[in-house]
């Protein structure tokens, strides 16, 4: 399926390297770019001002996924041979309590091979697709075991866009609950939980789901979207049920980042509310539940593109990016917001 083909020029020092936090101002005081539907009108703001554009009846969801240090750095053999004494590894989707589809910075890995890491945590090679780069590995331990040392020994992955390394907690929502993410849900990153309360006291309603969100880019000769591997997500029953109740009174559905929408389209297009989704959404996929998307900003002809063509038409989005550019909005997961109702 091929990807977006938005495509615009985007100033290096638009990327946003650092967390705002460390650039002097508060998460929810990042900037935001609220862009209309339906004629493209777009307006410029504070985050923090996001309920001025809400009604009472509305309900936000978010994605309570917890981002866990999913880069590892270990020691790769071949039987008793001794291949490369440092190897880098991004983990990208769990399968089981001690499976992980994986990332081996190695050229030449296979299955069969060993990677060793602190800790006394080891894994073997046990499967490779000729389609695909990722390796799938399994752990020598499983479950919170597993996840404990992963605490213990990992990083968090960043790009190169980021100045340097930044400490677990900078890639973290306020909410987040559940680990599983190998990169941040970044959309719901600037609610802080004084935001929360003052929406809840004006009327508009929060909920949770989970997705936790795979790796997202697998190196330069991949062709990757989202659909193409799945990630496991669960909305909550009780969460349907609001959303219902939401729709039968005239609010929205505002869906805080690419993964709530997956999450949520895949349970309406009568799927499991628990699984795996691989659900690729773009300009011709007809919402059935969501009625408007905050999200961050996407780099030229990212694939996150096609899905918000699915909520506003390529011209209208096109120029509402050429105008964040011309404005110095600040992309990627530290950067500025973009709502779209």
């Amino acid at each position: 399926m091929k990807t977006a083909q938005l495509d615009f020029d985007l100033p290096q020092e638009l990327n946003a390297s650092i967390p705002p936090e460390r650039r002097g101002i508060r998460r929810d005081h990042v900037r935001m770019m609220v862009l209309d539907r339906k004629t493209g009108e777009r307006v410029h703001d504070t985050f923090f001002q996001i309920g001025n554009y809400l009604k009472t009846a509305d309900l936000i969801i978010l994605n309570s996924s917890r981002t866990i240090p999913a880069l590892l750095k270990g020691i790769w053999k071949r039987g008793t041979t001794l291949m490369d004494t440092e190897v880098e590894v991004r983990l990208a989707s769990r399968k089981d309590d001690s499976t992980w589809e994986a990332l081996v910075a190695a050229a030449g890995a296979s299955v069969g091979d060993t990677l060793q890491f602190p800790a006394g945590l080891s894994g073997v090679i046990t499967g490779e697709k000729a389609s695909s780069p990722l390796k799938t590995i399994l752990f020598s331990r499983a479950g919170t075991e597993l996840y404990n040392i992963l605490y213990d020994i990992g990083e968090p992955i960043t790009y190169e866009y980021i100045e340097k390394p930044l400490k677990l907690d900078y890639y973290q929502t306020v909410f987040a609950s559940s680990p599983g993410s190998v990169e941040m849900p970044s959309a719901g990153r600037a609610f802080s939980w004084e935001l929360l309360f003052q929406l809840q006291n004006m009327g508009v309603s929060i909920a949770f789901i989970q997705l936790h969100t795979g790796l997202s880019y697998l190196g330069e000769d991949f062709d990757f979207h989202p659909g193409d591997h799945g990630e496991t997500y669960h909305v909550p029953e009780k969460v349907m049920q609001k959303i219902s109740s939401t729709k039968a009174a005239g609010g929205r559905i505002i869906a805080a980042g690419t993964t709530v929408v997956r999450a949520l389209e895949t349970a309406a297009a009568g799927e499991k509310l628990s699984g795996s989704t691989n659900l690729y959404i773009n300009r011709e996929t007809r919402l059935k539940m969501v009625d408007g998307i905050l999200t961050g900003f996407h780099e030229p002809k990212a694939s996150h593109l096609d899905m918000l063509t699915a909520f506003v038409s390529d011209h209208h989005l096109l120029c509402a990016y050429q105008e964040a550019v011309i404005s110095g909005y600040l992309w990627h997961e530290f950067g500025d917001m973009n709502l779209i109702l």
